[in-house]
């Protein structure tokens, strides 16, 4: 038998990779045990209407920054995408705070009581140890991908797009597109 491998072969290849990725983000370590990473996984018609997403995010940001219209394009191109995320603007274990200040406050409680505010793409302040759960699982999922030999890039305007859609219940995303070619699409955007 030959199997000719075409863009559906590589699409299906790809949400495989995207789901051993997602487990890849749930299996990452994760401050105090608290686990509030939260992920999903992205590709046909919703994929167009996040790269529209991306387009009219540009469009109504103050400064308007060219890298969402780019990896809008660079979406298109790509088949999958995963989205991680996490909810940040609780503490880890409030009943028994850190206190770090990290977060700008004098302690958790004073965290927690703070006004929780919508900037122009997320929500925060967000809790560092939130915020470094979301980067620990960006880079298990990542690394993944690439020891897969799949090319791959984190995009903080996808995740902007994809909180707009409320595609994902984080207060901050990240996308990481998915591509199978002879040349990374991402190298030189």
């Amino acid at each position: 038998m030959i199997m000719r491998v075409d863009e559906a072969a590589n699409e299906d290849t790809l949400l495989m990779v995207a789901r051993l990725m997602a487990a890849a983000a749930r299996t990452a370590p994760k401050g105090r045990g608290v686990d509030r990473v939260t992920t999903a996984i992205v590709s046909g018609q919703e994929r167009e209407a996040l790269a529209e997403a991306m387009e009219a995010k540009m469009k109504e940001k103050k400064n308007p920054l060219d890298a969402f219209s780019r990896d809008a394009e660079c979406l298109r191109r790509s088949p999958v995408v995963l989205l991680i995320g996490v909810k940040g603007t609780v503490p880890k274990k409030p009943e028994n705070p850190l206190n770090c200040g990290a977060c700008g406050y004098a302690g958790c409680a004073d965290f927690i009581k703070a006004e929780k505010k919508k900037g122009e793409d997320f929500t925060g302040p967000l809790c560092v140890f939130e915020s470094l759960d979301l980067g620990i699982a960006l880079g298990s999922a990542a690394k993944l991908a690439a020891s897969l030999n799949v090319d791959n890039r984190i995009m903080y305007t996808i995740g902007a797009a994809a909180e707009e859609l409320k595609l994902l219940d984080a207060d901050i995303i990240m996308g990481i597109p998915l591509s199978v070619s002879g040349k990374n699409i991402y190298f030189d955007r």
